[in-house]
């Protein structure tokens, strides 16, 4: 899957090398809120969330948005440390590499604790374990009833299904989708259909 979906990305790139410029210029017009780490990210990440988004029927806005602010743009200590931008955490059927780090989990005695986190060999295992974890986890299937263009829903979705305890996730997810216009990438085309000539 992961080869398939490299491959897929280095396609999609290639044809769609102008939408790169366009998406360059959508930035030089807007103010000083940007981040060059975040536009940096987006640039690095984009192809992989459409093609998530196309197998797994997640919004790519929303998928870039989970990676931004999970990974403070793939600079956090877990992103660099365990190649982990969704904060996912081992949950006890987990099998693979483990990271361990403090978070939000407490003993008995209420002392901050080392968390289990999922690591991973790249990051693309990270994405697609992403989309894995939400599409088979029961409490989650109720975000795939939404229209996978509408990522205010999704955003509040996943606040509600227990996602990340942050009152304030879905509007920061929201935010970040409205400020680097993420929402774009929702309708890029199928990079599947691409290689198929569709």
């Amino acid at each position: 899957m992961k080869y398939l979906l490299t491959a897929l990305c280095a396609i999609v790139s290639s044809l769609v090398g102008t939408a790169d410029n366009l998406i360059a210029e959508s930035y030089t017009d807007r103010d000083d809120k940007l981040s060059a780490a975040t536009i940096s990210y987006i640039d690095q990440y984009k192809d992989i969330a459409v093609a998530e988004m196309y197998r797994s029927g997640i919004p790519a806005s929303i998928i870039l948005a989970q990676g931004i602010h999970e990974s403070a743009n793939g600079h956090s200590r877990l992103a660099k440390e365990s190649n982990n931008h969704f904060g996912i955490k081992c949950k006890s059927y987990w099998k693979g590499q483990t990271y361990y780090h403090k978070d939000d989990d407490y003993d008995q005695e209420g002392n901050l604790t080392d968390s289990c986190f999922r690591a991973y060999n790249e990051v693309i295992d990270s994405y697609i374990d992403h989309s894995n974890f939400l599409m088979y986890t029961a409490h989650y299937s109720v975000l795939f009833q939404y229209d996978r263009t509408d990522y205010v829903a999704w955003a509040n979705g996943l606040k509600s299904c227990g996602y990340a305890t942050d009152k304030a996730y879905a509007q920061k997810l929201i935010d970040k989708i409205n400020l680097y216009n993420l929402h774009h990438f929702d309708l890029w085309q199928d990079p599947f259909e691409l290689i198929h000539g569709k």
